[in-house]
């Protein structure tokens, strides 16, 4: 029997009737046997929203890795990091952070443009030796917009800190990654000039440590597609467009972000 069914007294909250999780993943419990140790799970620690612990536990993270995947469902995972803050708990199911300059790829900021739903984990290997996992809707914001709505932000004094949009989370599941294997790590005192926020010296910023660089001969040049012009971007545009008109008088419920009652501004 699953936990989310009523085994007990009645209470005034209704149960959850919905399991958390894909269909894949309970298709492979079921296939393993562990419906009812991931039932408990769901049931005892999955929630739809940061309670205040987790909140505390946000508010003092110096990094955390970041899931993304385009419309295709090709994946991308990456490491943000900065002062303990860095990343904001705006409210109980709201989240962000600051984009820094980088290497110019924004392959997260690009597929959050295609795919809003990304995944973030906090690790504390440093004191309680334990993580977080964060699922939600991702959207990207201007500075200006983000300051605009919370004007509390403090402005980084660190030129290689200072952001150049934001990533605002609406938290749908959070839940614990537990101890069991994360290791106790401890810092080393900073040397030299500490972190090199923003810098392009190739040598601070780790070099070719891979060697890359040398298979590049062996991948041969790379040429970039050819730019479309303004024609091709404005028969892009028409597209859109049509497509819009079409949503907005189906099912669907499009309310038309467009209107051609609008004056194009495309060249």
């Amino acid at each position: 029997m699953s936990t989310f069914e009523h085994t007990g007294p009645r209470s005034a909250t209704p149960p959850r009737t919905v399991r958390p999780g894909s269909d894949g993943e309970h298709l492979v419990q079921r296939r393993t046997g562990t419906t009812e140790r991931a039932d408990r799970f769901y049931a005892e620690q999955v929630l739809d929203r940061l309670n205040p612990r987790m909140r505390e536990f946000v508010a003092r993270q110096e990094m955390f890795f970041l899931a993304t995947a385009d419309r295709h469902g090709a994946c991308d995972n990456t490491f943000r990091a900065g002062p303990a803050g860095f990343l904001h708990v705006l409210d109980e199911v709201r989240l962000a952070y600051p984009e820094y300059r980088g290497n110019g790829v924004q392959a997260s900021l690009g597929n959050i443009e295609e795919n809003p739903h990304v995944g973030l984990l906090m690790v504390d290997f440093l004191r309680d030796r334990v993580g977080l996992h964060v699922n939600g809707t991702a959207r990207v914001v201007a500075d200006d917009e983000m300051r605009a709505g919370h004007p509390g932000l403090t402005v980084d004094p660190v030129p290689g800190r200072r952001a150049l949009s934001w990533v605002e989370i609406t938290v749908e599941e959070a839940y614990i990654h537990c101890a069991k294997h994360i290791p106790h790590l401890q810092k080393v005192p900073r040397h030299g000039q500490g972190r090199a926020w923003g810098t392009d010296d190739v040598r601070r910023k780790g070099g070719d440590f891979f060697g890359a660089a040398a298979d590049a001969p062996e991948r041969g040049p790379f040429l970039p597609p050819p730019r479309a012009g303004a024609e091709t971007w404005r028969a892009e545009a028409e597209r859109v467009l049509e497509r819009a008109e079409r949503r907005r008088h189906t099912s669907e419920g499009f309310s038309g972000w467009f209107s051609r009652g609008v004056e194009s501004r495309i060249p």
